[in-house]
C-alpha cells in the first residue's frame, strides 16, 4: 500500500510541516529540555545499542527482536512526525490517540507495522544538526569526532525517549535504534557515547547487493507514482533507495566507482564493499553479527547477541524465547552479467575476513560447533 493511501490530508500536513521546520523544531527541543529538566535529569543514558548497516542486512529484525525486551527504549511511529520534540508532541497527540492494524511495509518484505511499532527516526536529528554532511547527490561520512554540541544534543534525545517507553518504576531501560545511517558515523557516535553497543548485521554480499537493486528499483517505480511516499522518506532522512538515493560516500570510492548505474547488482556490490570496508576499519568497536547465521542457527545467534547485549539471564532468555520469530533467509539466482570478476572477488574476500572476525566465531569456538 501506498504511503499516501495511509495518512489523511491532516497527517499528510502535518507531516510537511515538521519536515520544513526542523531549525525550528531544533530551538524548541531546547524549551523541552527546561519544561521537562527535573524528570530527565534523573534518566541514565547507559550502554545505548545502534544497529546498522547497509539496508536489508536485518537490521530491522534485529530491532524488533531486542526491543521487545522492557530493558531497552526505541522510537515508534507514534514519535511521527514532530520526532525532535517527542515529549511536547505526546503531550498533544495523546488526547486523540488511535490504534491501527498492522499493515506490510512499504518494502514488500512482510514486515508489518502499526503505529506502535518500533522504527529508525533519529535520522532527522542527524539532518537537523550536521546539514553540511547531507551533500545533493551523496551522504559525505562523519569525522570520528564530535563537538559537545551534538553529543548533548544526542545525549538529551536519547534521554526524552526513555522517559516515553519506561514501562515499570524500577527499571530504566537503554536507548535502542536502528539506523542504517549510522554506518557513516560510527567514530562519531563511539566519541558521544564510549559505552555505546554498535551491532552491524553482515549478509552474504552477493545476496544483500540484489536485495539492494532490486529494492532500489522497487522504491523507483513507489516514488515516480506517489509523491508523498517520496516526501515522507526525504523528510525522515531516508536516502537508502528510489528518488531520494544518497548513497554514502565511504572514502570517496563513488569517484572512481566502475559501476554506475545504480539499477544493477554490480553498482550495489562496490557499495557493499566500501561499507564493510569502512565496517571493518573499526576492528573491534563494533559488533558484526552474520544475518545468515542468525536465520539458519538462531539459539546459537541469540545467545551470542545477549552476551554482545550484556544481557542478564532473565532477559537473555525472553530473547531466546523468539527465535521461532526468525525465518530462514531466502536466496535467490543473481545474474552477474556485466559485474566485474574483480569487485566479485574483493567482496568475497572481505566477507570472509569479517566472519573471521565476528563475534560468531569467537561463539563457535567456546561451544565447540
Amino acid at each position: 500500500m501506498d504511503l499516501a493511501n495511509r495518512y489523511s490530508n491532516l497527517d499528510r500536513l502535518l507531516h510537511r510541516i515538521s519536515f520544513a521546520t526542523l531549525s525550528v523544531q531544533i530551538e524548541l527541543a531546547d524549551l523541552e529540555n527546561l519544561i521537562y529538566r527535573r524528570a530527565l535529569a534523573t534518566i541514565p543514558c547507559r550502554e545505548p545499542v545502534f544497529i546498522t548497516a547497509l539496508p536489508r542486512a536485518g537490521t530491522t529484525l534485529l530491532l524488533q527482536l531486542i526491543s521487545s525486551l522492557d530493558r531497552f527504549a526505541s522510537h515508534t511511529y507514534r514519535d511521527m512526525p514532530f520526532v525532535l520534540l517527542p515529549l511536547m508532541w505526546q503531550s498533544i497527540s495523546g488526547r486523540f490517540r488511535q490504534t491501527s492494524t498492522p499493515t506490510e511495509r512499504a518494502h514488500g518484505d512482510g514486515m508489518m507495522v502499526s503505529v506502535d511499532s518500533v522504527e529508525a527516526f533519529e535520522e532527522m536529528l542527524w539532518k537537523a544538526k550536521c546539514p553540511d554532511q547531507y551533500l545533493p547527490d551523496r551522504i559525505a561520512p562523519w569525522p570520528a569526532a564530535a563537538t559537545d554540541e551534538i553529543a548533548a544534543a544526542l545525549t538529551s534525545h536519547m534521554k526524552k525517549i526513555i522517559y516515553l517507553r519506561q514501562r515499570t518504576p524500577d527499571v530504566v531501560p537503554r536507548y535502542i535504534s536502528k539506523n542504517n545511517g549510522n554506518i557513516a558515523r560510527v567514530g562519531c557516535l563511539l566519541k558521544c557515547l564510549p559505552d555505546a553497543v554498535i551491532v552491524v548485521p553482515i549478509r552474504e554480499p552477493i545476496q544483500h547487493a540484489a536485495s539492494l537493486a532490486h529494492q532500489h528499483r522497487h522504491f523507483l517505480e513507489i516514488h515516480a507514482r506517489d509523491r508523498f511516499a517520496c516526501e515522507y522518506m526525504r523528510g525522515i532522512g531516508h536516502f537508502d533507495f528510489g528518488a531520494n538515493l544518497r548513497p554514502i560516500d565511504f572514502g570517496g570510492w563513488l569517484a572512481s566507482a566502475h559501476h554506475t548505474d545504480q539499477r544493477t547488482v554490480g553498482f550495489w556490490l562496490e557499495y557493499w564493499v566500501a561499507a564493510y570496508s569502512h565496517v571493518l576499519s573499526h576492528g573491534g568497536a563494533v559488533r558484526v553479527l552474520p544475518f545468515d547465521e542468525l536465520c539458519s542457527r538462531p539459539d546459537d545467534a541469540l545467545r551470542s547477541l545477549a552476551e554482545v547485549l550484556n544481557l542478564d539471564a532473565d532477559n537473555a532468555e525472553l530473547l531466546l524465547a523468539q527465535q521461532l520469530e526468525i525465518r530462514d533467509a531466502s536466496s535467490r539466482e543473481v545474474d552477474l552479467t556485466g559485474v566485474r570478476p574483480s569487485i566479485l572477488k574483493q567482496a568475497q574476500d572481505l566477507y570472509q575476513s569479517i566472519l573471521s572476525r565476528s563475534d560468531f566465531a569467537s561463539l563457535r569456538t567456546r561451544i565447540g560447533a
